[in-house]
Formats: C-alpha cells, sequence, structure tokens
C-alpha cells in the first residue's frame, strides 16, 4: 500500500511540473494577453472624433477636458463637434480656466520651437496658448497648447470667430441650462432702437471733438500770444527802473548844485530825465493794461478746452456704447477684486499688429456677500433668443458654491445692469469667479482668468506679453473720419489686478511690463 501510494504522488507530481522555458513562455503570454487586453480597454476609452446628427450654426462656445483629453464645440442648440486633443504635459500643463479666441493664423509656425508647424492655430493667449493641429500619442503631450486633429482643426477654422469663449475645465464639463433674475433681460424696443441712437450719437460725439479740437486750438493761440508778455513786462520795468534811477540822480544834482549856471544844467537834466520816467512809467502801465485781457483769455480758453473735452468724452463714451450695443457684451466679476469688469469686442484690428480691440469702458466695484467664502468659478451664456428675453446655460469648471447660490450672492450696480443689459444678444456672457484676471488679459483679449490651484506649466514655461503703451492712429477719432473708439484704446493698467491669496502654492506669471512680443511661441 505504501508503494502505491508513492506511486500515486508521483504521479501527480509529475503532472503539476513543467519544464523551466515552457513556464516561462506560459508567463510572457498570459501577460502579453493580459496587456494587450488593458491597451484595448485604454484605446475604447480614448475620445473620438464625432459630429452631431443635425446642422450645425455657429459654434458659441469650446470646451476641453483635460481630464477626458476632449474637446466639446457648441452651438445654440447643443453640440455640434467633438474630438481627441492633447493637451500640455507634465511642467508645462494646459492652464484651466476661462479665454477665448484671440487670432488665428491658418498656416502658423512657432518661433518659439524651432519653426514648429501649428497649422490652423486659433490662439487663446498672447504668451502662447492656442488650439491647433498636431500630433495625438493618446495622452497630454503638448507644451501648454490644445493639439486637435489635423483635418479637425483644418475643418474647424473657418467656423469660429474672434471673441468665441473657449473653457479649459479640469475635468469634464458641460453647458446645463440655466435661469435667474439676475440675468440680462434684453428689450425689443431698446433693441429697434439702437440704429438711430447710435446714428444720433455718432453725430453728437463728431460735434463735440470737432469743438473740442476747436477749443484745443483757441487755447493754444492764446497761449501763444500770452507767451511773450513776461518777457516784455520784464524789459519795460527795467527801462522804467534805469528812469528813476537817472531821475534821483538828477535830484541829486540840483540838490548838489554849487552856481547858479550849475543849477540850471542839472535841472535842464532832471526835466528831460522826468519826461524819460513819465514816459516809461506810462509805456508800462499800458503794457499791463494790454496784458490783462491777454491773460484772460488764457484762463478762459483753457477752461473752455477743458470743458470741451470733458463733453467730448462723454459723448464718445455714449457713442461707442451705442455702437457696441448690437455686440454680444462679456462680463467678469471677481471675488478677489470684489470688481465687475465690461468687455466687448469692437472688431477694429488692434494698431500694433493682430487681433482686435477689446472695449474696456466698464470697471466697478461690486458686493459680494460672504467674500470670504469661495464662490466656484461659473460661466453663464446666452445660447439664444426667446420669446421673453434669452435662454441661459451655465458651465461650471470649479466647485464653491452653486451656480444659483454664487449669482445670489452678488449685488450688481443697477445703472451698469441698465446700460447694457436691456440690448443683451445671444453670445453675452457673465462669468462668476474667485480668481482675479489674469496678466495677460489686455486690450486685445476678451477675459482671461486660470485656475490658480491647478498648474500652470503652460504659461509659466513663456513670458508674458504686458503690452507696450499704446499711441492711438489718428484716424480712431471722429475728426478725422474715424469711428472715435480710439478714445478707449488707450491702454489701462498692465496689470489690473493682484494675484489671489486664498490659493497656496499659486504660480505668479506676471511679470514687470515687457515689450510686447508678437508670436512668441
Amino acid at each position: 500500500m505504501k508503494d502505491l501510494m508513492t506511486t500515486a504522488q508521483s504521479t501527480t507530481a509529475m503532472r503539476r511540473w513543467r519544464p523551466p522555458g515552457l513556464v516561462a513562455l506560459a508567463a510572457v503570454a498570459a501577460l502579453t494577453a493580459l496587456t494587450g487586453s488593458a491597451e484595448a480597454a485604454k484605446q475604447a476609452r480614448q475620445p473620438v472624433e464625432a459630429v452631431a446628427p443635425r446642422e450645425a450654426g455657429e459654434p458659441i462656445m469650446a470646451i476641453v477636458s483635460i481630464k477626458s483629453q476632449q474637446v466639446t464645440f457648441y452651438d445654440a442648440d447643443g453640440w455640434i463637434l467633438r474630438a481627441p486633443v492633447s493637451t500640455g504635459t507634465t511642467g508645462r500643463e494646459t492652464p484651466a480656466g476661462v479665454f477665448a479666441i484671440v487670432e488665428k493664423d491658418k498656416d502658423h509656425r512657432s518661433t518659439m520651437y524651432d519653426d514648429a508647424w501649428m497649422p490652423n492655430m486659433q490662439r487663446i493667449t498672447w504668451n502662447g496658448i492656442a488650439l491647433h493641429g498636431g500630433p495625438l500619442p493618446g495622452y497630454a503631450a503638448s507644451h501648454g497648447c490644445v493639439r486637435m486633429p489635423f483635418n479637425f482643426a483644418e475643418g474647424l477654422f473657418d467656423k469660429t470667430n474672434i471673441g468665441m469663449r473657449v473653457i479649459i475645465s479640469p475635468n469634464d464639463a458641460a453647458p446645463i441650462d440655466f435661469t435667474h433674475p439676475s440675468l440680462f433681460v434684453p428689450k425689443r424696443e431698446a433693441i429697434a432702437a439702437v440704429p438711430s441712437r447710435a446714428d444720433k450719437l455718432s453725430a453728437e460725439a463728431e460735434e463735440a471733438t470737432q469743438a473740442a479740437a476747436e477749443a484745443k486750438k483757441a487755447a493754444a493761440a492764446a497761449a501763444k500770444e500770452a507767451a511773450s508778455l513776461p518777457a516784455s513786462l520784464r524789459k519795460l520795468e527795467q527801462q522804467k527802473a534805469k528812469a528813476d534811477a537817472e531821475l534821483a540822480f538828477a535830484d541829486k544834482k540840483v540838490a548838489g548844485a554849487k552856481t547858479d549856471q550849475a543849477r540850471a544844467q542839472a535841472e535842464e537834466l532832471k526835466q528831460k530825465v522826468a519826461t524819460k520816467a513819465a514816459d516809461a512809467a506810462s509805456a508800462l502801465d499800458a503794457a499791463k493794461a494790454a496784458a490783462q485781457p491777454k491773460r484772460d483769455a488764457v484762463a478762459a480758453t483753457k477752461e473752455a478746452a477743458k470743458v470741451a473735452a470733458t463733453r467730448k468724452a462723454d459723448a464718445v463714451t455714449a457713442a461707442t456704447d451705442a455702437k457696441l450695443a448690437l455686440e454680444p457684451v462679456s462680463v467678469y466679476i471677481s471675488r478677489a477684486t470684489q470688481k465687475l469688469y465690461v468687455r466687448r469686442n469692437t472688431h477694429k484690428p488692434a494698431p500694433d499688429g493682430g487681433g482686435e480691440v477689446f472695449d474696456t469702458s466698464i470697471e466697478v466695484p461690486v458686493t459680494i456677500r460672504n467674500p470670504d467664502q469661495p464662490l466656484g468659478t461659473h460661466i453663464f451664456t446666452a445660447m439664444a433668443k426667446t420669446d421673453t428675453g434669452l435662454r441661459w446655460s451655465v458651465v461650471t469648471i470649479e466647485s464653491g458654491d452653486d451656480a444659483k447660490d454664487a449669482l445670489d450672492r452678488i449685488t450688481i450696480p443697477r445703472d451698469v445692469w441698465d446700460r447694457i443689459g436691456p440690448t443683451a444678444l445671444p453670445r453675452s456672457s457673465i462669468i462668476i469667479s474667485d480668481e482675479p484676471l489674469s496678466a495677460e488679459t489686455n486690450y486685445r483679449t476678451e477675459f482671461v482668468a486660470v485656475l490658480s490651484n491647478h498648474p500652470q506649466g503652460g504659461f509659466i514655461t513663456r513670458k508674458p506679453t504686458a503690452p507696450p503703451p499704446m499711441d492711438v492712429a489718428s484716424d480712431d477719432s471722429w475728426a478725422n473720419g474715424g469711428n472715435g473708439f480710439g478714445f478707449f484704446f488707450q491702454q489701462r493698467d498692465q496689470y489690473p489686478q493682484p494675484v489671489n491669496p486664498r490659493r497656496r502654492g499659486q504660480y505668479q506669471y506676471y511679470q514687470p511690463a515687457q515689450p510686447m512680443q508678437r508670436s512668441f511661441w
């Protein structure tokens, strides 16, 4: 029996034994099968290009999901295009935040990365973050830009416009329908009145500009005429002083004369000198009397020029608002700065080349309840007209309060809403965020704001683009046949907002002003 058991155990052991080479091959085969299965699953999860099964309208916004490596474009009725993307790799991450297209270049070549081809480039910051065609390895691999499939980028290029909203979200995000009493409610009668109002205010602005120019010219002429007065009066005063001194000397000679003949000569000299002194005094008094009206004219024309300049500024402001009333309006409300900012695209080419100029004439304080508590980052967008006003959506890319509660906490100045709300159009937007505006925000951008608690490597590796002081071209004025927008294109504070102190480890990517470097990347 023992022998039988030994034989059975040996047989079992033989069945379990495998040559070492076969064991290794089996393990490799099993690992390969598992790896292949995982890779197949990974490929299956990767985004694919897609087109909505309907006729697409004009794109209103694009949402890039860093998490899913996907971009989705939306029109008024929903998504219209989707595609995989490749965002920034570790250390050069694509910054998450709120952007808009500021420039388009069909055949862009990078000056930062060895003339790298970036076809169908749509820039969203001037320091070099953009959407463009490029290779997609299936994961984040760019230097901060958002690469799209080559053919997708080419087909998209002519569908978008300067100012289209681009939202880069750390996670998946999508617009959802939203209503709230604080959102713009346009008025049909206000919209209908815009053309005639714009014409009327444009004419008034032209008249005010011409009047200001004439007043300035008159002030300059009066100042020029009065400029010689001090020198002339000083000369006459010197002549009178000299004559008075000679008269005093003649008096001394008369008093010191020893003989009748000497006294007669001294009296004769005194008479001549007295006449000369009287003439000098009369000339000085006449000059002073004549100078006073000129001085008064200088003061009056200077004050008139000042008043005319103020009237011109007010008239141009009103005319500019009227001209832009039928442009989508964007509002940014920052908890970091407790301010509200308004921007609208003038569609006027930037005078220093590249992009278009955005009007920035409204910037006011705003009241936020519980300002120490986060609001989150929410983008409210007017998607389309309705019978009662506008249909709105909201995209939330950073948690804080939910969208409704965040909007409830903000008290918006009524005069601002009355100024821009009645003529609000589709594609208008209201952005609420804890963040300050990025230093990338300037007169050639819509709003640029980044989430400071997410990596910004794509910003860190690029030089900031503080624009140089801008000289307004002469044809921007109303008087010279322009559209009067030049009044607003004077550069504001290049860095209007501080770094948000609530974040830890935030990148302070802005630096002192530097000359503009177009196409730096």
